[in-house]
């Protein structure tokens, strides 16, 4: 098949390098509004530059991968659909919910798939901790917790477009919360702290945040980020129940140092950053969004599904703001 990848920075030409490797795919075309960057990555792998964005749309291509700014993920989302396209989207959708809600209409009156890139669905640990709750294995789960830690700060002038921290980094853990335990948020209540680097204060956001989210029978979780996290990338997932407690995201790279005399030693090589701790569920998520194209698989995880999660979002953002709890129940939906 033919696929045509828009956006060619970090995480698009990491996505162009596995798709030319993909078995399935005969041939690729990479844009950028930047062309001679889509050039560039072109070149080191093969594929086929396109002089700008649009062609991508008229030269026969079989789906897209939308990798791009943030801020196009929507319009190239409608494009796609309106041209009778399968596509596979960064998340988010759009930077606010009425531009998601939008985008995701958009599509359904087109009938095509949109596939979001939530890839820790496809990260073996959270897989594993999915099958052992879903199994009984734990038993009544009452208890999850969520680690989310970058290790540097964004440059500051990706902050005003990201969306803030929940939107932007949260929404990983409010999705795959969903995902492994099956339970749906109803309540949040959330804060945040801004007392690091000025630049976060100047584009309204936050540096560390933390939330308590209330799922439905009862089970109580929480979700922590920061952008500060000298140590490494550190992503944890903990979910306890009455019979068992598992972990996701502990080995011999995770940053932490135990200050037992009889603990594990710190991680002689911590996780850098999220292209290396999560590269082969990237790999694996766009081998799913391959078969999706091709009609041989469903949907992994639909623009509804990635709504939901921004939904959780949202509640957190507005909790943020006006110090109370906030039930999912405020947050419009489809």
């Amino acid at each position: 098949m033919r696929i045509g990848l828009i956006g060619t920075g970090r995480i698009g030409a990491f996505h162009a390098g596995v798709l030319s490797r993909h078995r399935d795919v005969g041939a690729l075309v990479v844009a950028d509004t930047d062309a001679r960057r889509a050039r560039e990555v072109a070149a080191r792998i093969d594929a086929t530059a396109a002089p700008s964005v649009d062609e991508v749309f008229t030269w026969g291509v079989d789906a897209v991968v939308i990798s791009s700014a943030t801020a196009a993920h929507a319009e190239l989302i409608g494009r796609a659909a309106r041209t009778g396209l399968p596509a596979f989207c960064e998340k988010p959708i759009a930077l606010d919910l009425p531009g998601t809600l939008e985008a995701l209409r958009e599509v359904d009156r087109a009938g095509t798939e949109l596939q979001l890139g939530f890839m820790r669905r496809f990260d073996a640990g959270y897989v594993r901790a999915r099958e052992l709750v879903r199994s009984g294995r734990l038993g009544r789960l009452h208890s999850v917790r969520a680690v989310t830690a970058d290790p540097a700060p964004p440059p500051a002038p990706y902050l005003p477009l990201s969306g803030g921290l929940y939107r932007d980094c949260l929404v990983h853990d409010f999705d795959i919360l969903r995902w492994i335990t099956g339970r749906e948020v109803v309540e949040v209540y959330a804060t945040g702290s801004d007392a690091g680097h000025a630049m976060f204060r100047e584009a309204g956001d936050v540096d560390t945040a933390a939330a308590v989210l209330v799922l439905d029978e009862g089970v109580l979780a929480t979700a922590t980020a920061t952008r500060c996290n000298g140590a490494g990338y550190d992503v944890r997932m903990e979910l306890c129940g009455e019979d068992d407690t598992v972990a996701v995201g502990l080995d011999d790279r995770t940053p932490i140092t135990s200050t037992e005399p009889q603990g594990p030693p710190p991680a002689d090589k911590p996780w850098p950053g999220f292209l290396e701790r999560f590269a082969p569920a990237y790999e694996a998520e766009l081998d799913a969004f391959v078969r999706l194209a091709t009609g041989e698989a469903d949907n992994p995880c639909d623009g509804r599904e990635a709504l939901e999660a921004l939904r959780v979002a949202e509640a957190c953002e507005l909790s943020r703001r006006e110090h109370r709890p906030v039930r999912l129940e405020e947050i419009p939906g489809l």
